[in-house]
């Protein structure tokens, strides 16, 4: 326990998916450090540049708790890969002083499936990014190698740990798997690779197609990402999502960034 992590904003938090925040917001904690290096990433200031405050694993199991008091309706970890090892303690710890809400892994999906499954009865609620269907990409804009397969292995384990997400009656989530794809511009291929990979793990996976890129960080050495999505290229993605056969799910509304839940028979998410 006398370890530290290093953590850049902790609160209640409203900016996910309706069934991740209810009323009261999620009970979000962001992280310091991230094992991708995306040049267009919009909290390059904590993931890239170290931006935060080291705590102690006893104070994190603290705010956990405090959070929980404030009616949080899960504590929502951001980019808690790299300190999984302190985290795992501070979860198993916190169980055993009171915590009884869900925990929520909120990743890039780079993960090795071995890790994953050192999580097995400690997370309820896992929340990948897939980013990228082609590895290539992922080298591109993110430094890394093999991204596609090693995303796709660590969604297959997360969905074997805790299966398709469940919703209460109050549409509020308990437990279970919701992907996430940030669409990038002029990369509708990507996406379409990405949604491909997700029907061959399986059809009925909640998805949540976000359309809040914005050409941040490093994005203008870039030109082809230095712009935000067009309606055209979501609509695309949107379209295929349908033709491939997912039913369950979130939109982000452009411009608003509000998450909407669609009517996936409709030709427009919004209508």
């Amino acid at each position: 326990m006398d370890k530290s992590i290093r953590i850049a904003w902790w609160g209640l938090h409203s900016g996910e998916e309706p069934a991740l925040v209810g009323e009261k917001g999620a009970g979000t904690i962001f992280f310091t450090g991230c094992n991708l290096h995306c040049v267009f990433c919009q909290n390059y200031q904590i993931s890239q540049q170290g931006v935060g405050k080291n705590y102690s694993l006893e104070d994190l199991i603290g705010i956990i708790l405090e959070l929980q008091d404030q009616e949080a309706i899960n504590i929502d970890l951001v980019t808690p890969t790299i300190w999984v090892e302190s985290i795992k303690i501070v979860i198993i710890e916190a169980k055993k002083r009171g915590l009884s809400i869900p925990i929520l892994w909120n990743s890039n999906a780079y993960e090795e499936t071995e890790m994953l499954k050192n999580l097995q009865g400690l997370v309820d609620i896992y929340l990948p990014d897939f980013k990228y269907g082609n590895s290539e990409l992922g080298f591109k804009y993110s430094g890394i190698k093999n991204y596609a397969e090693k995303a796709t292995d660590a969604i297959r384990g997360m969905l074997r740990q805790v299966g398709h997400l469940k919703l209460s009656p109050q549409n509020i989530a308990q437990k279970g798997v919701l992907v996430r794809h940030l669409i990038l511009p002029n990369n509708v291929a990507n996406s379409f690779q990405v949604l491909e990979r997700l029907k061959e793990i399986d059809g009925d996976l909640w998805i949540s197609l976000m359309t809040q890129y914005e050409p941040t960080y490093q994005a203008e050495d870039f030109p082809e990402i230095n712009r935000g999505i067009t309606s055209e290229e979501f609509t695309a993605v949107f379209n295929y999502s349908k033709k491939l056969g997912f039913h369950h799910g979130w939109v982000q509304a452009m411009g608003s960034g509000d998450f909407l839940m669609p009517d996936f028979t409709q030709e427009s998410p919004f209508d």
